[in-house]
């Protein structure tokens, strides 16, 4: 590869080039060496924050997390798990394999993550967006303290808090299809 085709990838806006040692490896750019042996790293910086990806969930060290505990609809405990500050609770359940469903994968287009809060931890969250508050217009088993998982953020003081899951979840596209002929 020449150091014409290096200077030409270096003018690209966002790029720049680092040198590096001719023994370094490089898994966060690309490494081209030049002529006289040394080795130049392009890299390029599309922003500043860092990636995030759906669903994508670091379990915390034990005794360091959130302690949230998981109930089935009358009460019996599922599972105690620990979360970060930040994760929601239906990355979390599908982490932890506990049953939600969330059929639309956290972007407010069902209500099969549907979960009932205690009341102490449902005034302390935001206030529903106003396509949560529609989707769970279609929830099975509404309360008062009713949220979808997707939407709710863990924060430090849902330390030790209770999340009941409904007793059946209702998933439009499957309950409310239509057959249609082939």
């Amino acid at each position: 590869m020449s150091f014409k085709f290096l200077r030409q990838l270096a003018r690209i806006p966002g790029c720049t080039r680092v040198h590096a040692p001719p023994l370094a490896q490089s898994t966060w750019g690309t490494t081209y060496r030049r002529r006289d042996s040394s080795r130049y790293i392009l890299r390029r910086y599309l922003h500043g924050t860092s990636i995030q990806q759906h669903g994508q969930i670091t379990r915390p060290k034990p005794g360091t997390g959130i302690k949230l505990h998981f109930k089935d609809h009358k009460g019996n405990p599922i599972k105690t798990i620990e979360a970060r500050e930040g994760d929601d609770i239906l990355s979390l359940a599908h982490e932890w394999d506990i049953d939600l469903e969330g059929a639309c994968e956290g972007s407010i287009a069902c209500s099969t993550c549907h979960v009932i809060l205690q009341p102490e931890t449902y005034d302390t969250l935001p206030e529903p967006s106003d396509d949560e508050n529609d989707m769970l217009d279609l929830a099975f088993g509404l309360t008062d303290t009713s949220r979808l998982g997707c939407q709710v953020q863990v924060t430090k003081e849902m330390d030790g808090t209770e999340i009941r899951l409904p007793s059946a979840t209702r998933n439009m596209f499957v309950d409310g299809k239509k057959p249609t002929h082939h």
